[in-house]
């Protein structure tokens, strides 16, 4: 059913949960895993020209810390793509790319009173994707603690 999961990531702790349920995913259809990360470029862009250089390469750095912990967490082999753009179509283009048949990503969970939330990235992903889109939020301490007894 699943031969090729992509799995995006920004390595926050609302992705966290993500990876890991995309990665049981994964592992029950023997499926490749690609993960992803996406260099923002608005973030890049509003930037003060003389700190540019020094967010460009913290970006990139963050971007290997967060493939490096899918890896480590696969426990398996991980196809690894950096991409910039706007993360939204860059991660509905890369699921095209490698013919994904899921994409997994995390929520930024819940807001306030405002219940549950899709990010904005979330949100792109899921109107824009001609792929199945696998949003995962991120549990509260309560939900955290209830799960692991």
């Amino acid at each position: 059913m699943f031969d090729t999961v992509v799995i995006a990531t920004d390595g926050s702790e609302s992705a966290s949960r993500a990876v890991d349920v995309a990665l049981d995913v994964a592992a029950k259809f023997d499926a490749d895993v690609h993960a992803l990360y996406v260099v923002d470029r608005g973030d890049v862009a509003a930037s003060p020209d003389e700190l540019r250089k020094e967010l460009v390469e913290a970006l990139e750095s963050a971007a290997e810390e967060a493939l490096d912990d899918v890896r480590e967490r696969s426990g398996r082999s991980v196809t690894t793509a950096v991409r910039n753009g706007r993360p939204g179509a860059e991660i509905t283009q890369y699921a095209e790319d490698v013919d994904a048949d899921v994409v997994a990503l995390g929520t930024r969970g819940r807001h306030g009173d405002h219940g549950f939330v899709l990010g904005s990235v979330a949100d792109a992903v899921v109107r824009r994707c001609d792929r199945p889109v696998l949003t995962v939020r991120q549990l509260d301490a309560a939900e955290s603690d209830a799960q692991a007894v």
